[in-house]
């Protein structure tokens, strides 16, 4: 009997949707060859992650199996699957691997950071094979809301895993490979070990819908307006990009790409030439020589981002371009949930404007770039799996989806970040745990979710900040008195006095009681400051602040 086994382990992606990293081996346990597929990031908020810039994958476990790891295979370039590439690379240090499209952006995040963008590897789609160690890797054309997606076929001694990364079942896509049910039965037809299968949009029951159906809705709608059009949707989305501009050529208006990602995308997609026939735009500069009723653009922040052109529109002016009554908005794109708040924000702002704000409450200029549960279990038929693995979802999604392949007869499981499966047997099982988490990226800094920097910062912002400075001479005794600087406290509490005077004195009155030997000692000395301080709080204006305490002797 053979001590080899096949693993999967996910490090992001299993049990959220975002921060996508899956790592596969073969081998003899613990010594086993890996394959990572995907290194994403997802987003913060200001509730949980406030100043945070990124949210990536806690790869330490991979870091210290560095030397195992034979390359990482990117199945397409959203930010959730490509986004901590170029972050993460010096601790892996191993070749990536990419069809065209997806290894532009790779390479240009690379050099951006300073890397070597030629460890960007480019492969040719389905049947081209790369050789990686044990195991051969294609990467099998598929249908999703980004150009040159791709489902990985992944041979090994144990038998063959195909894992879809995200997909949709799209005849149509206008952008993009269509789904081809004729290749995948193909692939299948000697047997399939495991399906890794994404879960996305496993709730929905109805089939999914064509990117083709949206176009003839936008066109009428783009139409039919009369002030100037504004449409946000995906940057990623370049098939919906280019039906929003051929909307606004059809309506005469002259198209105006805004925000440094739509025009990268669009970029990457003419230079790789997954891109045809877009329609000619004009400059920002030049827009503002136009008449207004004659503007289409197409901007950035579909999801309520504060720093992109749709944010900035909403509060003012953006390049020189500002909304007025009269215009309208377009969301072309579906609220990720945990957006709602930042999206609404912006509706409501154009809406004191006098903006008309279309979204996609009506179903017809948006459709998922994911499979409905009837794909999914289309996707099921075809490959035929002997196990399935549910992936790219949060739990209950993960839930649901092994619940439709143990329905087949389909040994399933649900496995989460962190959680390693041996996929060798008859059925999936787990063989161990893996501490996961999460690496944020703070300004220039990474640092581990539970470092505490964040939870300060929660802290501080919660129940405000106090510094409190005192000095003693040489003889460890109080030269003055103790004073204080405050931030996000209410100026006055329940005396009616100033709460910055009330806490001096309070903070006067134990250092003039305080013994010699409590002076003396800096540890218990910044102890006691720190409790009345708060203390002293808490009874002015019910809140016990976050407080700093500055000892400084002279010696």
């Amino acid at each position: 009997m053979s001590t080899e086994r096949l693993i999967y382990l996910p490090l992001g992606g299993a049990g959220e949707i975002g921060m996508n990293a899956y790592v596969y081996g073969y081998g003899k346990p613990g010594k086993e060859r890996l394959v990572l597929v995907d290194l994403g990031v997802t987003f913060p908020d200001m509730d949980s992650t406030p100043g945070v810039d990124l949210i990536m994958p806690d790869i330490r476990w991979l870091k210290e199996r560095a030397d195992q790891l034979e390359g990482i295979f990117i199945t397409h370039a959203h930010e959730d699957h490509i986004g901590a590439v170029a972050h993460l690379y010096r601790d892996l240090n191993t070749p990536i691997y990419a069809r065209a499209f997806t290894a532009n952006l790779a390479r240009r995040k690379m050099d951006e950071a300073g890397l070597d963008s030629e460890q960007v590897k480019t492969v040719s789609a389905w049947p081209e094979v790369t050789q990686l160690g044990p195991f051969t890797i294609g990467v099998a054309p598929i249908s999703h809301s980004i150009p040159e997606s791709g489902g990985l076929v992944i041979d090994t001694p144990a038998g063959r895993v195909v894992h879809t990364g995200d997909f949709k079942t799209d005849p149509t896509p206008i952008v993009g490979e269509p789904f081809d049910p004729e290749m995948w039965a193909e692939i299948a037809k000697d047997g399939v070990k495991a399906l890794v299968c994404d879960s996305t949009n496993v709730f929905s029951l109805n089939p999914g819908r064509s990117e083709v159906e949206v176009g003839p809705e936008i066109t009428r709608l783009v139409g039919e307006a009369e002030g100037m059009v504004v449409a946000t949707t995906f940057a990623s989305n370049v098939a919906r990009v280019k039906t929003l501009a051929e909307a606004g050529h059809a309506a005469g208006r002259s198209v105006v790409l805004l925000g440094r990602a739509m025009q990268r995308m669009i970029d990457a997609a003419t230079e790789t030439g997954v891109l045809q026939g877009f329609p000619k735009v004009v400059s920002v500069e030049a827009a503002q020589e136009l008449p207004r009723d004659n503007l289409m653009l197409i901007v950035t922040g579909s999801q309520g981002e504060r720093r992109a052109a749709s944010a900035q529109l909403a509060r003012g002016k953006y390049r020189g371009v500002e909304v007025k009554e009269g215009d309208l908005f377009l969301f072309s794109s579906k609220t990720i949930p945990g957006n709602e708040r930042g999206v609404i924000r912006i509706i409501n702002q154009f809406s004191e404007k006098g903006v008309d704000v279309v979204d996609d409450s009506s179903g017809l200029y948006h459709v998922s770039g994911h499979a409905n549960r009837p794909d999914l279990e289309r996707m099921h038929d075809i490959i035929k799996p002997q196990m399935l693995i549910p992936m790219h979802g949060e739990h209950r999604h993960l839930r649901q989806h092994a619940r439709l392949g143990e329905a087949k007869g389909i040994a399933s499981a649900v496995a989460v970040n962190g959680m390693m499966m041996d996929l060798t047997g008859d059925a999936p099982k787990v063989v161990d745990y893996v501490d996961t988490g999460r690496t944020y990226l703070d300004g220039s800094v990474k640092y581990g979710a539970l470092d505490g920097v964040v939870r300060d910062r929660i802290r501080m912002a919660l129940n405000g900040h106090v510094v409190v400075t005192l000095i003693l001479d040489e003889e460890d005794e109080p030269l003055g008195e103790p004073w204080c600087d405050i931030k996000g406290l209410a100026e006055t509490g329940s005396s009616n006095a100033a709460l910055v005077e009330v806490m001096e004195e309070d903070l006067n009155q134990f250092v003039m009681r305080a013994d010699a030997k409590t002076l003396r000692n800096d540890d218990k000395l910044e102890e006691n400051l720190r409790r009345v301080a708060r203390q002293t709080a808490q009874n002015e204006i019910g809140k016990k602040p976050e407080v700093t305490v500055v000892i400084s002797r002279m010696r």
